[in-house]
């Protein structure tokens, strides 16, 4: 190091200094509060707020946790993931959810814990941190207190045409923050099942819950902060379809031991008709009592109608209170048949997995995506939102977070 590096170094030290204690304070509140008043049981109740004004969002989430939610979640305002930058302060006019701003993130937090006191139970709050800002608004969150931050490697490049160089290098930084800041992660492999056909690409699912797992632990993330994706999407006219989704949830529970896994709900095949769609969440919260998973997303009586109501989110919380109550023991108590229809199809599902890693192997994941093996979506290496953004680093390069965060506390 030279002087004039030197120099820099002990500059930036007090700033850095500053930033890591601030950070580590966060954490310890979240602590200090689950120690002191608890949580709920897991699969912790996951529900969304999407106003896109963040007052009227502290209502709706505030009755959410009354109502007995764990998590909420305030939707991002649409297109957000492609700006490349941060907006700043309060908001209140988002388009499908609410700007994701360090404000915004203060002021949920604040109304969080004091409706947590209020009902004797710490709620977590979950934002976005994928898109052309993954660092930044991963390091928001760590400065205000989130708990769980969509931060998924592929998703960007998939689903939002972020460039994949991009979006690697991105992702690796946010999720040292995010290891360092206890914040759960989620991972989007949902996504690519309403793109591509539950049961014939359920095995990219696991393939891409691989791969994140994988690009989390070279980012010095811990596996008890992995939510690792996957999701109840299959057609409900299927013949034995949720035979096939038991099977798919345990094996990835199995495969994760660890991790507290985000199961999604279905969407794809919702239809309006809120009695089926009641029904097809209901079989969706059995599997995920049955199956321990760790986020239950819940699913929504009017999905594919409208943004939900108060009332819609009553009808799902109370829906899957009364099953993982009814049924909490369910999954110690049964046993799964030797060559029976669920063994057959996570056998499947694993040994078309093996093949498709070993595929990535050879040619590397950048060709994968360019093939189009997730999600049925194709993306070029040089394509894309972002690549601008992509430089070599220089030899006076100096990053000290990611020595001082990576795998620490």
């Amino acid at each position: 190091m030279t002087r004039d590096q030197k120099q820099i170094a002990a500059t930036l030290q007090p700033v850095i200094d500053e930033s890591l204690t601030r950070i580590r304070t966060r954490r310890a509140r979240r602590e200090h509060y689950l120690e002191t008043i608890g949580e709920g049981p897991k699969p912790y109740l996951y529900i969304i707020v999407a106003t896109g004004n963040i007052y009227e969002d502290v209502v709706q989430a505030q009755a959410g946790a009354r109502q007995g939610a764990d998590i909420i979640a305030v939707i991002r305002t649409t297109g957000q993931s492609l700006l490349d930058y941060v907006p700043y302060g309060a908001t209140t006019e988002g388009f499908g959810g609410t700007f994701a701003t360090q404000e915004n993130f203060r002021i949920m937090r604040k109304a969080l814990d004091e409706v947590g006191e209020e009902v004797g139970r710490y709620i977590r709050l979950c934002n976005y941190c994928s898109g052309l800002c993954m660092p930044e608004i991963a390091i928001m969150g760590a400065f205000e207190g989130l708990d769980v931050m969509l931060n998924d490697a592929l998703y960007g490049i998939l689903f939002r045409d972020i460039n994949m160089q991009r979006t690697l290098i991105d992702q690796y930084m946010s999720r040292i923050i995010n290891g360092f800041a206890g914040v759960i992660i989620n991972t989007g492999e949902d996504n690519y099942l309403t793109t591509a056909d539950a049961v014939e690409a359920a095995h990219t699912v696991l393939a891409s819950d691989l791969i994140n797992e994988q690009l989390a632990k070279i980012a010095g993330l811990p596996e008890e902060q992995m939510g690792l994706g996957h999701a109840f999407e299959m057609d409900p006219m299927l013949e034995n379809g949720f035979l096939m989704e038991l099977a798919q949830a345990q094996m990835t529970r199995e495969i994760f031991p660890n991790a507290p896994l985000k199961y999604m709900p279905p969407t794809k095949f919702m239809t309006g008709n809120i009695f089926r769609g009641h029904i097809q969440d209901a079989l969706f919260n059995i599997i995920g009592i049955w199956t321990h998973q760790g986020l239950q997303l819940l699913g929504m009586p009017t999905e594919a109608i409208h943004t939900p109501f108060m009332s819609d989110r009553y009808l799902s919380i109370e829906n899957a209170r009364y099953i993982f109550n009814n049924m909490k023991d369910i999954g110690e108590e049964m046993e799964f048949k030797e060559g029976g229809i669920c063994r057959q199809r996570a056998h499947l599902v694993l040994d078309n997995t093996i093949k498709l890693l070993e595929e990535l192997v050879k040619e590397g994941l950048f060709t994968a995506l360019e093939k189009g093996i997730f999600g049925d979506v194709k993306r070029p290496k040089n394509g894309g939102k972002g690549l601008a953004g992509v430089t070599l680093k220089s030899e006076n390069y100096l990053n000290p977070f990611v020595e001082l965060m990576k795998g620490k506390k």
